[in-house]
């Protein structure tokens, strides 16, 4: 397992309305060395602040109130990449095709093994530090090309979109070795090694731009 860094620790959110199985849970993931924070309702979860590490949740889809399918989506809608690990003790196939087709770790029915939460957890957890590694590459990039002049960035632009240097600099209305200039400005700028990187790094953007 990957060490993380102080603050950085792994926590494992669980929300169910049932005490002893809150109890049960957090004992049962704090005996891995995990964190658990356990809560009874969908929003006293939302009043939490979350933590910054990798994290997942363990959720009932049984809940008074909104129901856990219903917090998947709800999740979902306000761009909440949480990975969730289903629980119920009255799941049925429909309900368990649903909640994977929306991205579920796990569906688990009561009573299940330990060692199958444990697991699911574990996938959770990567999938958690999977997605935070990638929204720091691209928190990593946005802040180079925000280096970038608004010519440099319109010239990565078209040069990711396949455009040749005298292609850009007749988009552009300028000279072919001013292109050139810019160009090697943006490489050197991204820390790009390739114009297959830089082309990369575009993607990642969302910022190519190609011809009609």
């Amino acid at each position: 397992m990957t060490l993380e860094s102080p603050g950085l620790q792994p926590v494992v959110y669980v929300i169910d309305d049932d005490s002893s199985i809150r109890g049960a849970l957090s004992n049962l993931i704090r005996s891995i060395g995990l964190q658990a924070e356990v809560f009874a309702s969908t929003s006293d979860f939302l009043k939490t602040k979350r933590a910054e590490g990798p994290c997942c949740l363990v959720l009932d889809v049984r809940l008074p109130g909104v129901s856990g399918l219903d917090f998947q989506a709800e999740l979902t809608k306000s761009n909440n990449s949480i990975p969730i690990i289903f629980i119920t003790g009255h799941g049925d196939i429909p309900m368990t095709v649903k909640a994977m087709k929306a991205g579920a770790v796990e569906f688990l029915t009561k009573p299940f093994r330990d060692q199958d939460l444990l697991d699911a957890i574990q996938v959770g957890i990567e999938r958690a530090r999977s997605t935070h590694a990638n929204d720091k590459a691209i928190s990593e990039l946005k802040a180079k090309f925000n280096t970038l002049t608004p010519r440099e960035q319109e010239v990565m632009a078209w040069v990711t979109g396949g455009l040749l240097n005298k292609q850009v600099a007749a988009e552009l209305g300028t000279s072919e070795i001013t292109v050139k200039v810019h160009r090697g400005k943006v490489t050197r700028k991204m820390g790009a090694k390739s114009l297959a990187e830089l082309v990369r790094m575009a993607d990642l953007l969302g910022i190519r731009r190609t011809k009609h």
